[in-house]
C-alpha cells in the first residue's frame, strides 16, 4: 500500500489553494477599487468654493461693463467692486480654497484726464503814460508832499497858478488828479490856508467835469 507524504505546516491541498489565492485577489481588487473611490470624491469641487469664484467672475463682469460704459460714478462703483471681490477673496483663503480665479486682480479704470487748453498769454501790462504836463512844462517827478491833501480851486482868475499857506511864493507845485489821470505844473503865486489851491485857469486843466474837489490827488514838489 502506497503512503502519501505531507510536509509538516502544509494543512491545505492544492484544490483548497487555489480557492484561497481566489478569495485573497479578490481582496486586493476590492481593496483597490476602495482607494480609487476615496481619491475621486477628495477631488471633487468644493460648492462654497464654487460658489466664490461665481460672485468674482460676476463682480468681474460687472466691472468690465462699467469701463465700456463710463459715467461720472464709474470710478466709486468699480472702487466698490473691487472691494467685494477683496472680500470674497480672504473668504476663500479662510474657507481652504485656491484657484486662479480668486486672484484675479482688477485695475482701476484710469480717469481720462480733461484736456487743458494752453493758457492764454497774458499781455503785456500797458505802461501808464506819466501825467500829462499842462502848466509849468516841467514832467519830472518830485517830491511827493501833503499827503492826503485834497485839492479844490481858490476862485482867482488870470492864467494858471496855485496858493499855498504851506510852501513860500515861487515854489513850484505839480497837482495830478489820479481820477482821471491829469497833471498840471503850477508856482505857488498867492498865500491861502492849504497845502494847494488852484486858481480857476489851473483847476479847469485838471478838473473832472462837474466836479470842484480832487479827493485822489498827488502833489509833488518840483524844481
Amino acid at each position: 500500500m502506497r503512503r502519501t507524504y505531507r510536509r509538516p505546516g502544509s494543512g491545505i491541498s492544492g484544490r483548497n489553494k487555489k480557492i484561497v489565492i481566489g478569495l485573497v485577489a479578490a481582496a486586493v481588487v476590492g481593496g483597490g477599487l476602495a482607494v480609487g473611490t476615496g481619491l475621486s470624491s477628495a477631488s471633487t469641487s468644493n460648492p462654497f468654493c464654487a460658489g466664490q469664484d461665481q460672485a468674482i467672475q460676476n463682480n468681474l463682469k460687472f466691472i468690465a461693463e462699467q469701463r465700456a460704459n463710463p459715467n461720472a460714478q464709474t470710478e466709486a462703483i468699480i472702487a466698490n467692486r473691487q472691494a467685494v471681490i477683496d472680500q470674497i477673496n480672504l473668504q476663500k483663503r479662510a474657507g481652504g480654497c485656491g484657484g486662479a480665479a480668486a486672484e484675479v486682480p482688477v485695475a482701476q479704470p484710469t480717469k481720462a484726464q480733461p484736456t487743458t487748453p494752453p493758457a492764454a498769454t497774458k499781455p503785456p501790462a500797458a505802461t501808464t503814460p506819466p501825467p500829462a504836463d499842462n502848466g509849468g512844462g516841467n514832467a519830472a517827478t518830485g517830491d511827493v508832499v501833503c499827503k492826503g491833501s485834497t485839492v479844490t480851486l481858490s476862485g482867482e482868475g488870470g492864467t494858471a497858478a496855485a496858493s499855498s499857506g504851506t510852501f513860500p511864493l515861487g515854489t513850484r507845485l505839480k497837482v495830478t488828479n489820479l481820477d482821471n489821470n491829469k497833471s498840471i505844473t503850477v508856482t505857488v503865486a498867492t498865500t491861502s490856508g492849504s497845502c494847494v489851491l488852484l486858481n480857476n485857469a489851473a483847476f479847469e486843466e485838471v478838473r473832472e467835469p462837474g466836479k470842484f474837489l480832487i479827493r485822489r490827488a498827488v502833489i509833488e514838489r518840483v524844481g
